[in-house]
């Protein structure tokens, strides 16, 4: 920390783990090193003692009783016990060799789970034993980011700047409570979108509620769920009939202008209006407000600002093409970094780049390479489709999965179809779970290994998330600010593809460079190895507990592009041209379903992780919250048990009553819940992937699945 920092003496510094935004936190401590009290760091230079209610309970789950401490192995009749770490080491290694050695090394899987990110070996182990299976919740979340990426192309100096931006669109993202949307501040965002809307920036917000950050907004607009293939489309039409598209940009970045024009013609207001449940004035008024020029002393000037989506248009329905539609409305409007202008966070834990005004052009990876015989989908970025989990393991096939092991993630609330995915994992010739507390996952594992939980371990920035969510060059680093439980026995996840590497006699990587195996190295020499060529030269990092704002850096600027730079954003290629007419043919309304499902995220929770012991007592379970007059319509008050019916399953719900939900919505939490079968609604709450499948509704390229814009029909349960 800085020496503006003016922190009190008996708090130590540390770094808040839950999510990306990684804010910096005071634990404060009693006579026997336990925390009793945790605030933001006031004098902190952009969080400026912001911290949310996860972030200010985060030691309450490091204390909870249900913590687990010690390695345990299920036995044949269902009971755990207690083993020790090279006991159940040994044995895991042995299983996987012998798995390896009948079935090949893709028989052996990793799923990477949310707090799973900071292990930089577990991957690396598959890669060691020759394995492809690897499975994260990248693919699971937003990977319609992904495959937009690669049939469109994208920017590489990046997309306009919050900073700097007249406008902003988000659409099915709430930044003020997920912390958590690209190009958008992660660290106390509503102080910054205060400051920002102070000097003129217009806010546009999209989602099915009326969000804590759609309160915010300039323009509010709310859509059924599942209808923002037809609204983006009806965006980039009103943009292009009114003139409002960067012409030079297009006429030098872009190719398929005309052909996305006449793909979208169809999509008119009344059309969209029909589909989403907006009023046509309201979306040729959102076009306006985003595309329109600025008029100054009789100049006109295009706008600066993006549009961005979060996992409410990556989730639903035709997602690939309601990610692409997004982004071309940020290409047909310009809305890049040009040369010259000011990288605001050139990065502090990446290596220096530069940064250049001009496309990666498409590249379609997944239509080249390996290729799933169970599934016939392929990769990307290294993964398998986490959408295809189920089938990976279900299906025989020569590369089927036949162990898995979970880093800090619980794939059993996690993915969807529920029901399929706990017959998959019951399947197995071998689960391993790395996780502190006994997950639904960690219930059908044959081995429970307890990892330090994120105060216990060293805490350091990603230098993936920090140029998408930081727009200032800020680091982020804390050593651990309390030690392990006495008597534990912990192994954290690196070490756990450490030790199973050097059992398998297999050599890791990391970063490019073999490790030594003969010793297992200290978490520092890692780091030191991770960040070598870090901006920020890692020892430097480290002289700045929980962080520092290194404004003084020499100004980096958008470079000009390459001389032999030709490529070009593909705006309509055919495929996406094709999936705008299934678009335009499909009947949205399904007989006998009279609701949509969106998705949705409690202040309480972060997916699958409802730890704090007073959020559970706060909220013990996930209600479906409904507008009170679809509750008046079905007789149903707060509290009630109900049937949530979808064409591919059931749940039994308690409903609550929300006003800022749209009529003919069900806005439900995701990752709660027990085991199918189990009665645990007032207890742990409802899976919603209950109403989820793994196999009739995925997308093409991704294997993504239907996660919202789900039909579906609500009925009274009097069990």
């Amino acid at each position: 920390m800085t020496e503006e920092h003016e922190d009190t003496a008996d708090e130590v510094l540390g770094i808040c783990r839950v999510c990306a935004a990684n804010c910096p936190l005071l634990f404060a401590k009693d006579n026997s090193g336990r925390i009793t009290h945790v605030r933001g760091a006031p004098n902190h230079p952009v969080t400026h003692g912001y911290a949310c209610s996860k972030g200010l309970r985060l030691h309450e789950a490091h204390y909870s009783p249900e913590r687990l401490l010690h390695p345990l192995k299920r036995m044949p009749d269902g009971r755990f016990v207690r083993v020790t770490a090279t006991e159940a080491l040994d044995e895991i290694a042995d299983r996987l060799g012998k798995l390896i050695d009948q079935h090949g090394p893709d028989a052996v899987g990793v799923y990477r789970g949310t707090f799973g990110y900071d292990n930089p070996l577990v991957q690396n182990l598959l890669t060691a034993v020759g394995s492809r299976s690897f499975f994260s919740t990248l693919t699971i979340d937003q990977s319609a980011k992904v495959v937009t990426a690669g049939r469109l192309g994208t920017w590489d100096a990046g997309k306009d700047q919050f900073q700097d931006s007249d406008v902003i669109l988000l659409a099915g993202t709430n930044p003020l409570v997920s912390h958590t949307t690209f190009h958008f501040p992660a660290q106390n965002p509503l102080r910054h979108l205060r400051i920002a809307k102070a000097r003129g920036l217009k806010l546009i917000v999209i989602d099915p509620r009326f969000t804590e950050t759609a309160k915010q907004a300039d323009l509010f607009l709310q859509p059924f769920p599942g209808s923002d293939v037809a609204l983006f489309a009806g965006l980039i039409r009103e943009v292009i009939a009114n003139g409002w598209i960067d012409a030079d940009f297009c006429d030098r970045h872009a190719a398929g202008v005309n052909l996305l024009r006449d793909a979208v013609a169809a999509f008119t207001p009344d059309l969209v209006a029909a589909r989403s449940g907006i009023r046509p004035d309201e979306i040729m008024e959102a076009a306006r407000i985003f595309a329109e020029p600025l008029h100054s002393n009789g100049a006109a000037r295009p706008k600066r600002g993006a549009a961005i989506a979060g996992t409410g248009p990556d989730m639903g329905p035709y997602s690939n093409l309601a990610e692409h539609l997004l982004e071309c409305l940020n290409v047909v409007c310009g809305r890049f970094a040009r040369p010259g202008d000011v990288v605001a966070n050139p990065g502090i834990f990446g290596p220096r780049r530069s940064y250049r005004a001009q496309v990666i052009p498409p590249s379609r990876s997944w239509e080249n390479g390996w290729i799933s015989e169970a599934t016939g989908y392929g990769m990307f970025l290294g993964e398998k489709m986490c959408g295809t989990l189920a089938d990976e393991i279900l299906v025989p096939s020569p590369d089927q999965v036949r162990a898995l092991i979970c880093d800090s993630g619980n794939p059993v609330n996690a993915v969807p179809d529920q029901r399929r995915i706990v017959a998959a994992m019951r399947s197995l010739d071998l689960l391993v779970a790395i996780d502190p507390f006994m997950t639904n996952t960690a219930r059908l594992s044959h081995f429970v290994l307890p990892p330090p939980m994120v105060l216990e371990r060293t805490s350091v920035g990603h230098p993936v998330y920090e140029r998408l969510m930081m727009p200032w060059p800020v680091s982020w680093y804390s050593p651990p600010v309390i030690e392990r439980p006495e008597g534990s026995e912990l192994l954290d996840g690196w070490e756990v593809a450490f030790q199973l590497a050097q059992r398998l006699g297999v050599t890791l990587k990391l970063s490019d460079q073999p490790m030594d195996m003969t010793r297992q190295p200290s978490e520092h020499a890692m780091l030191n190895q991770i960040f070598r060529d870090s901006r920020i030269p890692f020892d430097e990092i480290r002289r700045y507990p929980a962080g520092h704002l290194f404004s003084n850096l020499p100004p980096v600027y958008v470079d000009q592009p390459d001389a032999d730079a030709t490529a070009r954003f593909d705006l309509a290629p055919e495929d996406v041209r094709a999936e705008l007419l299934a678009v335009l043919r499909d009947d949205p309304a399904v007989q006998g379903f009279t609701h949509r499902l969106a998705v949705r995220r409690m202040r309480e929770a972060l997916n699958t992780a409802i730890h704090h012991p007073s959020a559970r007592r706060r909220r013990s379970y996930n209600p479906a919250f409904l507008n009170p007059r679809d509750m008046e319509i079905l007789s149903l008050t707060e509290g009630d048990r109900a049937y949530l019916i979808s064409p591919y399953g059931r749940a039994v719900v308690r409903v609550a009553a929300d006003p800022d939900i749209k009529a003919g919505v069900v806005s439900f939490p995701h990752g709660w819940g027990g085991l199918p079968g189990e009665d645990s609604v007032d207890d742990h709450g409802t899976n919603s992937n209950l109403l989820t499948s793994s196999i009739d509704c995925r997308e093409s390229i991704n294997a993504m699945p239907l996660l919202t814009g789900v039909p579906l029909r609500i009925e009274r349960c009097t069990i």
